[in-house]
């Protein structure tokens, strides 16, 4: 691993625990940060780990003894994937790919479509977080998550949401991640429209985020690179 490679990995992994501790943190009292790990005592909303793990070689007892494992669905993000859980109760759910994206790399082409706005109020928030999860909004995504860090993104046609994705800046790069595609809006055109607004909003920032499966070869299309692993655990005692 170079040098390069490394502090990108260590600027992903702080991202996104930026971007969880600020979900988490319009539930109810905030995670906490450790040098190798952000984690939350209290168990954390649907599909948002309970710690995020910082640098290499974090101490697997510490971190898991910060969060609920009492309560069911309980998750540790391995950002470097050098735990080893098991001993603690815990299974592997999935694996994935950091991807990194350089600033001020040329935007993908994509085919005249919808243009791409940015969430702006409570309403548009709910319609978003609809659109996303494909059903009604549950409020996973609290109006306090709209500010200058963080971009919900969206692309209407015919007033409908088609397409959209979050963007939030922490670590010195920009978090892409929650990006979804609806109707005649291909992933590729997503990815690329995700982008565009993304260089309008933070130009000099490079772009992070972890994909796997076919998310991830949509990623590498749209000019991302893998640049490490990641695991995700599930406690399952």
């Amino acid at each position: 691993m170079t040098r390069d490679t490394r502090e990108l990995l260590l600027a992903a992994a702080r991202n996104n625990a930026d971007w969880c501790d600020a979900v988490v943190r319009g539930h109810g009292p905030a995670g906490a940060f450790a040098p190798d790990h952000w984690a939350s005592a209290r168990r954390t909303p649907p599909l948002y780990p309970d710690a995020v793990t910082l640098a290499p070689g974090a101490a697997a007892a510490s971190l898991v003894a910060g969060t609920d494992t009492g309560a069911p669905g309980c998750s540790v993000k391995d950002s470097f994937a050098d735990l080893d859980l098991a001993g603690h109760g815990f299974e592997v759910l999935f694996e994935a790919e950091w991807i990194h994206r350089p600033a001020g790399a040329p935007v993908p082409e994509a085919a005249s479509g919808p243009e791409w706005s940015q969430v702006a109020t409570a309403g548009e928030l709910e319609a978003w977080e609809a659109a996303w999860s494909g059903s009604e909004s549950t409020g996973l995504f609290r109006p306090a998550l709209l500010g200058e860090d963080i971009a919900f993104l969206t692309a209407r046609s015919g007033g409908r949401i088609v397409a959209g994705a979050v963007a939030s800046t922490g670590g010195g790069v920009v978090g892409l991640s929650n990006l979804f595609a609806h109707d005649d809006t291909g992933t590729d055109a997503a990815w690329a429209g995700a982008l565009a607004a993304i260089a309008v909003l933070w130009p000099d920032l490079p772009v992070v985020g972890y994909e796997r499966g076919e998310d991830l070869d949509a990623a590498v299309r749209a000019g991302f690179t893998p640049i490490g692993p990641l695991r995700i655990w599930l406690h399952t005692a």
